[in-house]
């Protein structure tokens, strides 16, 4: 019987035995099977319940990807059913969720404020609402750069050639010869080996931080850096040590601080960065840079200067800081500018060596992201770099303004001026017993004084003066700044011009203080 049965599967077993025979040799025939061949068997050597459980795994692997996506009763036995009325009637009772907060009275008032300027901005535009010409007290036009007619005429140029967009990011196919001219241009204005062009100037220095400083590295950071700063720097999850708002001395005790918790804790050297700015956006004040440099290499730093206002501003032609205080640009690592505040063009930029500058061409993830500016826009900032090289006296005239601006803001009751003497972003706020601008625990209130100013500003620009407060993002920030008025001088307007526009400025702050007492 069982010899009968043996017989009777014989060619069954051959055709099972030939069967796996050739799938083996078909198995082996694939790229990289020996070495699975030799994972399972190892691990079937070393654990024979591993291979059952990772063939259930697969198995049901398969099934997963081979079932249905979709659970739904087809035969709908289990719907309810609605007649047309009934789903008419669900269809108006629905209100969908709002995508935003409601805005409040105030945030009403505040946005139906803001002034719009019919046709190009300039240092004295038309505003759309009444048709008014005004003294353009509000926007960067700190050269007097925007409607400068050799810059309309090169761009003009540009746009005829090139057409208006770039199509892409600068590392596929969004660099042409315009983008690379400017990065030359500002390299050599600046005394760099090398630049690199941002086509936003707010993603600029958020960018650079994160593409040089990484988790485990130590950022020694001023307390009122602005709101890009802030953001890179979160981005960059560091090790972040701030110090007090434009004080060395305190710069220099948290950097004896984290030397001295470095070798408490015996932790290796670490990638260290020093980030402030040269002109600080929030009130105006301007960094002692010799100084800065001089910490820089007494504790063996890294320097991350943001010049987006002192760049096109400051020194005998505009190249900043380090032209103002005769510190050569070498001295800064990375030295982060912007092409839209001191060009009166678009976009941002990081100079420095050429190491620096090819690192941000692969980590810089605004500028790997990013489409290019359009070109006729680099073409503007290199125009305007010429124009500064060529009319030093430009800047002369911008000093002049601003020390008349201050010289009829310092004489009006009510208020205090904030900020370096030779800034050209000229802050004030309302006077009180508090007059640091920013504090942890504001001793005033805020809303209150945001509505005083808002009313001076409106009061001005009915008057012919365009103004605007300083805006921030309340709650985000990591420091609540004051509330001021900020006032950007310009070259574009004569002495007289802009002591009468400082005079309609005072007049409004008496007006509407004396409405308030």
């Amino acid at each position: 019987m069982d010899s009968s049965t043996s017989v009777a599967l014989e060619p069954l077993l051959s055709f099972l035995t030939f069967s796996l025979s050739k799938l083996e040799s078909g198995f082996y025939r694939i790229p990289g099977s020996a070495v699975v061949a030799r994972y399972v068997k190892s691990s079937h050597q070393n654990d024979p319940g591993r291979t059952i459980l990772e063939l259930i795994l697969v198995i049901f692997a398969i099934r997963t990807l081979l079932q249905s996506r979709t659970r739904t009763d087809r035969s709908g036995k289990h719907f309810i059913k609605f007649s047309e009325k009934e789903i008419d009637e669900l269809v108006d009772e629905w209100v969908p969720e709002p995508l935003a907060q409601p805005l409040s009275e105030w945030e009403q008032k505040d946005l139906s404020s803001v002034p719009v300027i019919a046709g190009p901005n300039g240092p004295k535009p038309k505003l759309l609402a009444t048709g008014k010409i005004v003294t353009n007290l509000a926007s960067f036009n700190f050269a007097g750069l925007a409607g400068n007619e050799k810059v309309k005429e090169r761009a003009l140029e540009t746009l005829q050639k090139y057409g208006l967009g770039s199509c892409g990011p600068p590392g596929f196919y969004g660099t042409i010869d315009v983008h690379l001219d400017l990065e030359r241009d500002i390299a050599e204005f600046l005394g760099t080996e090398a630049s690199i062009l941002y086509s936003q100037g707010f993603s600029t220095i958020s960018s650079v931080i994160p593409a040089f400083c990484k988790r485990g590295d130590i950022i020694v950071a001023d307390r009122s850096v602005n709101f890009a700063i802030q953001k890179g720097i979160l981005i960059s999850r560091s090790t972040v040590r701030w110090y007090d708002h434009n004080d060395l001395k305190s710069l220099e005790d948290a950097l004896i601080s984290v030397e001295k918790e470095r070798k408490k804790r015996k932790g290796p050297l670490t990638r260290r960065f020093i980030i402030t700015e040269g002109i600080f956006e929030r009130d105006g004040e301007m960094v002692d840079l010799p100084k800065l440099v001089e910490l820089k290499l007494k504790y063996k730093y890294r320097l991350i200067l943001d010049e987006s206002i002192s760049f096109g501003t400051m020194g005998r032609t505009g190249r900043g800081l380090t032209e103002l205080y005769n510190v050569p640009a070498s001295q800064i690592d990375m030295l982060v500018g912007s092409v839209a505040n001191g060009l009166c063009s678009a976009g941002g930029f990081c100079a420095g060596s050429a190491i620096v500058v090819d690192h941000q061409r692969i980590n810089g993830t605004s500028f790997v992201f990013s489409a290019s500016m359009p070109a006729l826009l680099a073409t503007s900032g290199s125009e305007a770099i010429t124009f500064l090289r060529n009319n030093p006296s430009v800047l002369l005239n911008l000093q002049d303004n601003i020390r008349a601006i201050r010289a009829v803001l310092e004489k009006t009751e009510g208020i205090t001026l904030l900020g370096h003497r030779a800034s050209p972003i000229i802050h004030f706020c309302l006077r009180s017993q508090q007059q640091s601008l920013s504090v942890t625990q504001p001793t005033y209130d805020y809303e209150a004084e945001e509505r005083i100013l808002q009313d001076i500003a409106d009061d001005a620009i009915a008057n012919g003066v365009l103004l605007t407060r300083a805006k921030h993002l309340r709650g985000q920030e990591m420091v609540e700044s004051r509330p001021t008025i900020r006032i950007a001088a310009t070259a574009a307007l004569t002495k007289k011009e802009v002591e009468k526009a400082a005079g309609v400025v005072k007049a409004s702050v008496t007006r509407i203080l004396s409405k308030r007492r």
